[in-house]
Parts: structure tokens; sequence; C-alpha cells
């Protein structure tokens, strides 16, 4: 796998080895030993998944910005496995020099890249192509009474969706989240 280093320490994308032939292709999608050998090192600790998620959404669905408080705070391992999204980090952690930055990244059935994301951040996406079926692993166990979010739609974090506004379909939960200056982070 190829890794590769964002301007968000903690957030990396990941490229695997895909094995292409007529027949079609193959990949490992995961695999702890080389994630502990490639991806521990640049984070100074190890990552251990507990849990996997699947979505599945059409064009114009935003999710996010979600994260979950501590002592419940998630990393995560996410990738597109059907469609296009954009996928998009928002640096929370208190005292961090990158603090309200965002970086994103498009994951696709045809790229199949991955992208890594530490605990710390709030995390969002948008799909782009007709319906997407998104993956990701987790750290940690959900807890609905961790969850916290901050508005997608926060124009003061600089973030271009690709979703005209008018197209964005999003959750109730997902309009009351508050903006990053409304924002206290428990990180």
């Amino acid at each position: 796998m190829n890794i590769i280093e964002t301007p968000l320490k903690g957030a990396l994308i990941i490229e695997p080895k895909v094995f292409k032939d007529a027949r079609g292709y193959f990949f490992e999608s995961f695999s702890q030993r080389e994630f502990d050998s490639l991806v521990a090192p640049m984070l100074g600790h190890t990552v251990t998944f507990v849990q996997d998620n699947e979505s599945m959404s059409s064009y114009g669905v935003m999710r996010g910005l979600h994260f979950q408080r501590p002592p419940f705070t998630q990393s995560k391992l996410l990738r597109c496995v059907k469609g296009a999204v954009l996928d998009v980090v928002v640096d929370i952690r208190k005292g961090s020099p990158t603090y309200g930055q965002h970086f994103a990244v498009e994951l696709t059935e045809e790229n199949k890249r991955q992208f890594f994301i530490d605990k710390g951040f709030a995390h969002g996406f948008a799909v782009l192509s007709p319906t997407a079926v998104f993956q990701y692993k987790c750290d940690e166990f959900y807890h609905p009474e961790a969850e916290g979010g901050i508005s997608i739609l926060d124009a003061s974090l600089g973030i271009d969706w690709r979703i005209p506004v008018e197209k964005a379909i999003l959750s109730e939960k997902d309009t009351k989240h508050p903006l990053l200056a409304e924002f206290d982070s428990p990180f």
C-alpha cells in the first residue's frame, strides 16, 4: 500500500496495491499487519478496529460533520466501494496548529483509495454519483450518548462540497449542529 500524508497530521490517504488482469481485479482492502507496519509509525500509536459500518446514499446526500466525544473517540478507515464521494475531515483538536482547517479527498470505486482519520477530527461526506456505498472501520464502538457534530454548511470552513446547496440532502439532525465558531471542542 502507498501512504500519502495530508496537511492535517493524523489524516492519511491510503492507496492499496490493486492486481488487475482480464478476469477483473483483486486487492487486500485491509491488513492489520501492513497497517501496523506502515501507518502506526506515522501516527506514533497503534489502531485496532472493532466495528465496520456501511451506508448507501443517493446523489446529493451529505452526512456530517460527525465525531464521538471522549472517552468514546474514534479513529476511522473509510472507503467508497460503489460510486463516488467527497470525503472531508475538519481538525477539531484544541491547540492543533491546523485547528478548524479541513481536508477533502474523492474516494471512488475506481480509485479504491481509502482515507484514515485519527481521533480529534469531525468527519463528513457528500455523494457525487447517482448512488454510493460507503464503508468504514472504527476503533471504538458507536455510543449515541457521545455523538457530536459541527454544521456541514458552516461557510467559515470554506469547504467546497461539489454539490449545489439547493440539491443537498441533509438529515434533520445534521441541520442542527453548531458552527465552528460556536463549538467548544472536547479534544
